[in-house]
């Protein structure tokens, strides 16, 4: 994995330039990219390519992902992310890759998912916009996923739109 610090705001927020070698597992490295340079919350776009990978389609009937297999060599044409932070307090160094995919087969046909795991080949370019805030997840008993809890979030702006009230939710958007 190859770092370089892009730019950094006069707020203090960074943008990375991340690219990933061949045989890197894509979310492994980018935790690990997180943790190393004290990314608590981001944004990250990419493109490259993947020789295998597990992409998901969550299935709330199960409660869980299923598994779509990718067994040959495939274009990376979007790849769009959040890295939070994932631990029970401020000084953990745990974070939460959550990205969603899609890549393209030899004969142009593609296929999307939740990111589960994909091993790059020959080469992954991430750019990664570090957030003022850091966004946490927390347990959803309802759906039994980790979301981004903004009541344990902090920074950013005060408008809490949303408070759970669906009203309030189809407001945010006006």
């Amino acid at each position: 994995m190859q770092v370089r610090m892009l730019t950094q705001t006069d707020d203090q927020r960074r943008v990375f330039a991340v690219v990933l070698d061949a045989g890197e597992e894509i979310a492994a490295s980018l935790g690990e990219f997180a943790r190393e340079t004290g990314v608590d919350a981001a944004s990250f776009t990419a493109i490259g390519a993947i020789s295998t990978a597990t992409l998901g389609f969550f299935d709330p009937e199960l409660g869980d992902y299923r598994g779509i297999p990718v067994t040959e060599q495939a274009e990376v044409v979007s790849l769009v992310g959040d890295i939070t932070h994932s631990g029970d307090d401020d000084d953990s160094k745990a974070r939460t890759v959550h990205g969603h995919v899609v890549v393209a087969r030899s004969d142009g046909s593609t296929i999307g998912g939740h990111l589960i795991r994909a091993s790059v080949y020959p080469t992954l370019e991430v750019v990664v916009h570090e957030s003022p805030a850091h966004l946490h997840r927390s347990y959803d008993p309802r759906t039994g996923l980790a979301l981004i809890d903004l009541g344990r979030s902090s920074g950013g702006g005060e408008a809490d739109v949303d408070k759970g009230d669906p009203a309030s939710r189809s407001q945010a958007g006006r």
